[in-house]
């Protein structure tokens, strides 16, 4: 995959990559549709404990993913680098960077929603070491999504090789640090192992 033209310029620049008003309206109309639906499906705004802690790094306890932020967080900036290279391999000069963007805003808030159903909530506790997920708070959702958006500057703004590398650095410091990571995540929830387990 070759760098964006823009790659090496400012994320002051951003602009130059073919945002408009229409594009940020967009984005906002995403993440509401997203926050909507959460709060439809009846998740919490915030953990059920009330305190009001902005980061949980316990995550084999109740407080993960109900906080603004956790060691998770860091998956779904990896999230932003990921999806924003499929779609650029899918895509490629058939699409502006902006638009490239919106796709990946668009799947990132459709896999919140889709996260905190019944059967991926099922599926974390029983292949994952998730056993106290009961799904995310909605503000932890909006947070992932940020996050999310996070990624995806990292990916239009900087050269091909440092995303690849923060990618691999975050995946090792994850796996040091909570033994779980987002490529752990994925297999687990597709195809279980049980000695990753």
């Amino acid at each position: 995959m070759k760098p964006e033209p823009h790659s090496r310029e400012s994320i002051s620049a951003i602009s130059n990559l073919g945002f408009t008003w229409r594009y940020l309206a967009a984005t906002l109309i995403l993440i509401t549709t997203a926050t909507l639906a959460l709060s439809a499906m009846g998740r919490i705004w915030w953990c059920k404990c009330g305190g009001s802690f902005i980061w949980s790094s316990d995550i084999v306890s109740t407080h993960n993913s109900q906080h603004l932020l956790d060691p998770y967080s860091f998956t779904h900036v990896l999230h932003g680098i990921a999806l924003y290279s499929i779609v650029w391999l899918l895509l490629g000069s058939k699409t502006t960077p902006a638009t490239r963007a919106l796709i990946v805003v668009a799947i990132e808030s459709a896999w919140e929603v889709f996260e905190n159903t019944s059967f991926v909530i099922e599926r974390y506790r029983e292949t994952t070491i998730s056993l106290d997920y009961y799904g995310d708070s909605i503000l932890n959702s909006l947070s992932d999504i940020g996050a999310c958006i996070g990624g995806l500057v990292v990916a239009m703004t900087a050269p091909v090789w440092a995303s690849a590398a923060l990618f691999v650095v975050v995946e090792v410091a994850l796996l040091l640090w909570v033994r779980d990571s987002l490529v752990l995540n994925i297999v687990m929830l597709v195809f279980p192992l049980d000695a990753i387990k």
